[in-house]
């Protein structure tokens, strides 16, 4: 039996394979990618003005009071932008409060307006049914991922459509739990907000465990941010971005068989 392929096989194998191709469709709808980049903008906004309204008192307290007469459960050991607060540092920051506090107060409301209408959006659209709430709970499969994203490996293309069930759980805890309890905590450190409504403080516990709760929120959000971030450049930084600013995401198809 001869060894080799015939004419027509032999340049069937000569010719180069075709590149796979790859298909584009619709990823996010206009809605959340508006409040994607809004909340983002107010996210920055907030952080920046709040790490200036820390440094006025870089302590935590629980209950309702607090002062430097008490022993924090925390204490940043940052130099402060008031000098009634004793850092051990030699100098005092610039005292930046005024146009922290504006900002801070502007940024909150753009969050809480972006936030209550992309609920409205998806509840009404289906939007959360549809790619956000898992079709079941499997600890296997959530352990799966988790295992996968802290090998930083990157997703299969069908990803390129859908969230995992990781994404899925940590967007859900984020949009219900997380950003609902910072609004609340916020809120309760306004004096105005209290004297309308006494029994939102005092179910958290006082003014000072609603500051660090709220100051715990945040540190739990940007831990969500940094790895938001990272696990958009390991699965493609361009093509996740282009998703989300114009709606539209690439992905290879199978290959041709």
């Amino acid at each position: 039996m001869s060894t080799t392929l015939p004419i027509a096989d032999r340049e069937a194998a000569a010719r180069p394979v075709a590149a796979t191709p790859a298909i584009e469709k619709k990823r996010h709808s206009a809605t959340v990618r508006i409040t994607h980049w809004l909340t983002t903008i107010a996210f920055v906004a907030l952080l920046v003005s709040g790490g200036e309204i820390i440094l006025s008192h870089p302590r935590f307290y629980w209950g309702e009071t607090g002062n430097v007469n008490m022993h924090p459960w925390l204490n940043l050991h940052l130099p402060s932008s008031r000098d009634t607060v004793p850092t051990g540092y030699g100098y005092v920051l610039p005292d930046q409060n005024g146009w922290s506090r504006y900002l801070h107060f502007q940024a909150a409301w753009l969050a809480v307006a972006t936030g209550l209408y992309y609920v409205l959006f998806g509840f009404f659209s289906r939007h959360f049914r549809r790619n956000l709430v898992p079709a079941s709970f499997s600890m296997k499969e959530i352990s799966s991922s988790i295992v996968s994203h802290l090998r930083f490996r990157k997703p299969g293309p069908e990803e390129a459509w859908s969230y995992n069930v990781l994404q899925r759980w940590s967007y859900l805890v984020v949009i219900f739990v997380l950003f609902p309890l910072m609004i609340w905590t916020g809120l309760t450190m306004s004096f105005a907000f209290d004297s309308a409504f006494p029994w939102a403080v005092q179910l958290l516990g006082g003014h000072q465990t609603a500051r660090s709760l709220h100051f715990l929120t945040t540190i739990l959000l940007v831990l969500f941010l940094l790895v938001h971030v990272v696990m958009i450049v390991v699965a493609g930084f361009r093509n996740r971005m282009r998703a989300m600013v114009t709606g539209r995401a690439v992905s290879p198809t199978e290959k041709a068989r």
